[in-house]
């Protein structure tokens, strides 16, 4: 497996973000604190408390997978924009999408190409290749720098097994692709609207309400 850069290396001065998550790790801290008192009486529940905490964690969670995101691909992409329309219009309307986002390491010897595109990222084509009925939506685009490199194309299928969880084909060829390169894939679950990232051979929840900012 391909390890990632280190964040040293790239640009992460996306400082809202960061403060958003080290004010939600405050308000565990502090829930958490609060929750040893309610243990200690008798008289009231903790479970409540819990359930608050482990919702709050949930937040944080995905504020820091959108922060590692943009600087994951800060470095390799200046289309931040395109890409967060894009990704935000087809979770909306649940088209299912998967997204490739080259870095350092190349993918021609991991990728089967389908249909090559050569055009520069826009948020309008991206959404137009996911449309359900679009003889290229059922596949992967490749995302070179600012190019839309290929569409329709056919990733590796990880063969990892994830205890608890029923993954779709969409979900496990971003896994592939990460498991043996540094790239980036942004999935669209056509099921549920949801986002994620796969990087490093891991799968991350993102919400589309901050990401890619």
């Amino acid at each position: 497996m391909k390890g990632g850069l280190s964040l040293d290396k790239i640009n992460c001065d996306f400082s809202p973000m960061k403060t958003q998550i080290v004010e939600g790790i405050h308000r565990i801290i502090a829930d958490l604190q609060d929750s040893l008192q309610v243990l200690g009486n008798e008289n009231q529940c903790l479970l409540g408390e819990l359930e608050d905490i482990k919702t709050t964690f949930i937040n944080i969670e995905s504020a820091a997978a959108n922060f590692y995101l943009n600087c994951y691909l800060s470095a390799f992409t200046d289309k931040f924009e395109d890409l967060s329309v894009s990704v935000q219009n087809l979770s909306k309307h649940r088209y299912g999408a998967l997204i490739v986002v080259e870095r350092t390491d190349s993918l021609e010897d991991y990728v089967q190409k389908g249909t090559m595109v050569g055009a520069p990222l826009t948020s309008v084509l991206l959404e137009t290749i996911f449309y359900p009925g679009n003889p290229l939506h059922d596949g992967a685009v490749l995302i070179r720098a600012n190019q839309i490199v290929s569409a329709a194309s056919v990733l590796p299928l990880s063969q990892a097994i994830i205890i608890g969880k029923k993954i779709g084909t969409r979900h496990r060829a971003a896994l592939g692709i990460s498991e043996q390169t540094d790239a980036l894939v942004l999935v669209v679950s056509e099921e549920t609207g949801k986002v994620s990232f796969a990087l490093n051979g891991r799968l991350y929840p993102i919400s589309t309400v901050q990401a890619l900012h």
